[in-house]
C-alpha cells in the first residue's frame, strides 16, 4: 500500500471500512460444486442473521504476506448498503510456508486447522478471501464459508488497513493487491469530492475518510432525534421545518429553547427567513407549557455542533491528505523523468562513441 505523505494521522483502535455492497450475490460459488443460496434482502435484518447464524457474527480468514490473520465481523453489515463496518481482531499468526497451510492436495496444516477451531462457534460462517480456501475448509472442517463480492469488498478494505488491523504484519501487500481498489472507498471518497489514483491511497486518507463518515453517520442518527421534536415548531408557531436540514432544525429548536444563549455555529440570520426568524423570537415563551423537553434539546444542539465541527476538521484534513499524495506523487514522477532522459542522453552518448570508434 502507498505510503506517500510525511503527515502522520491517527489510527483509530478498530478497524473502520467503507461498503457500498449490495446484496447481491456472485455465482462464483459454483465451482465449489454447489450453487451458493444467494443472500437476503438487505433490508431484512433477521432475515440476514438467521442465513449467517450465531446472531450474524461471522469469522473473517484474512490472509497477508507472512501468514493468517482471525476476525470477528458482524456479518449484517456486510450485505447492507453504504454500511460502515467494524471488525475485532482475535488472532494473527505467521506461517513458514503458507502453501502448506492450505492446498487443494494436503487440505489445511495443524496450525491452520488449531487456528480457525480456536475461534469458530458452532453454526458460525467463515468469509475467505480466495474461492480455494472455501472449498478445501469446507470439505476438510465442514465449516461453511462465504465467498462473494461484498466478502472481496471487505477483503479489500482489509488490504488497504493491513498495516493497521494487522501491525505485526512488516512485509508489503504485492502491488497487484494495492490496486484493487474498493469500491466503498472509490465512492465515499468521491461523495466528498475527492478522485485520487487507487496508487495514491495511503491509510491516513483511509481513517480520515472513515471518521468523516463516521462523523455523517452520527448527524444522520441525530437528525432523526431532532425529527421527533419538530412538531412543536408546527405546533406552536405554525413554522413548517420538514425540508430543513440539521443545522437550522437544531438551532431554531435551541432558539425556543434557551433565547437568551448565543448560538454557537452558524447564523440565524443567514439561516432563516425574517418571518421564519421573527417568530422563533417572538414565540419563545410559548414553548415553557409546550411539552418540549429542553434539557435534551440542548445536549442533541451542542451534540450537533461538535459532529459538525469534527466534519469540518476531517474535511480539511482529508483535502491536505489527498493533496500531500498528488504533490508527492508529481515530485516522484519529474524525479523519474529527469532520471530517464539522463540514461537516454547517456546511452546515446555512448552510442555515438561506439560508431565513432568503428570509424576510425
Amino acid at each position: 500500500m502507498g505510503r506517500r505523505g510525511g503527515q502522520r494521522c491517527r489510527r483509530s483502535s478498530r478497524a473502520n471500512l467503507t461498503s457500498t455492497s449490495t446484496s447481491t450475490s456472485t455465482s462464483t460459488g459454483q465451482r465449489g460444486g454447489k450453487r451458493r443460496r444467494p443472500p437476503p434482502p438487505a433490508n431484512s435484518f433477521v432475515s440476514i442473521a438467521a442465513d449467517l447464524g450465531n446472531h450474524g457474527l461471522i469469522m473473517v480468514l484474512f490472509e497477508t504476506p507472512s501468514g493468517f490473520a482471525i476476525f470477528y465481523f458482524d456479518g449484517i453489515s456486510l450485505y447492507e448498503p453504504d454500511a460502515m463496518e467494524v471488525i475485532w481482531r482475535k488472532d494473527f499468526q505467521v506461517f513458514k510456508d503458507k502453501s502448506d497451510a492450505i492446498n487443494h492436495d494436503s487440505g489445511l496444516n495443524n496450525q491452520l486447522t488449531n487456528m480457525l477451531l480456536k475461534w469458530y462457534q458452532p453454526g458460525q460462517k467463515l468469509a475467505v478471501g480466495k474461492i480455494e480456501y472455501k472449498i478445501v475448509i469446507e470439505a476438510n472442517l465442514g465449516i461453511s464459508c462465504l465467498f462473494d463480492e461484498p466478502v472481496m469488498e471487505l477483503m479489500r478494505g482489509l488490504n488497504y488497513l493491513m498495516h493497521s488491523v494487522v501491525p505485526e504484519e512488516k512485509s508489503k501487500l504485492a502491488e497487484e493487491h494495492c490496486l484493487q481498489t474498493s469500491q466503498g472507498l472509490k465512492m465515499l471518497l468521491h461523495r466528498y469530492g475527492f478522485d485520487i489514483k487507487p496508487e495514491l491511497v495511503n491509510d491516513c486518507i483511509i481513517v480520515t475518510a472513515c471518521n468523516l463518515y463516521d462523523s455523517d453517520c452520527c448527524l444522520k442518527n441525530q437528525f432523526k432525534s431532532l425529527r421527533l421534536a419538530s412538531h412543536f415548531l408546527q405546533d406552536v408557531s405554525s413554522i413548517n421545518s420538514q425540508d430543513w436540514d440539521i443545522l437550522k432544525l437544531a438551532t431554531a429548536l435551541k432558539m425556543v429553547c434557551y433565547p437568551e444563549d448565543d448560538i454557537l455555529f452558524g447564523n440565524p440570520d443567514e439561516m432563516f427567513s425574517t418571518d421564519e426568524l421573527s417568530k422563533l423570537v417572538a414565540d419563545a415563551h410559548k414553548y415553557e407549557d409546550s411539552g418540549i423537553i429542553k434539557g435534551a434539546i440542548l445536549r442533541l444542539y451542542n451534540l450537533v455542533v461538535y459532529l459538525l465541527n469534527c466534519k469540518a476538521k476531517y474535511q480539511r484534513r482529508l483535502a491536505s491528505f489527498v493533496k500531500e499524495a498528488k504533490e508527492s506523487y508529481e515530485a516522484e514522477q519529474v524525479v523519474r523523468e529527469r532520471g530517464s532522459l539522463r540514461t537516454d542522453a547517456f546511452e546515446a552518448d555512448i552510442q555515438e562513441v561506439g560508431v565513432q570508434m568503428v570509424a576510425g
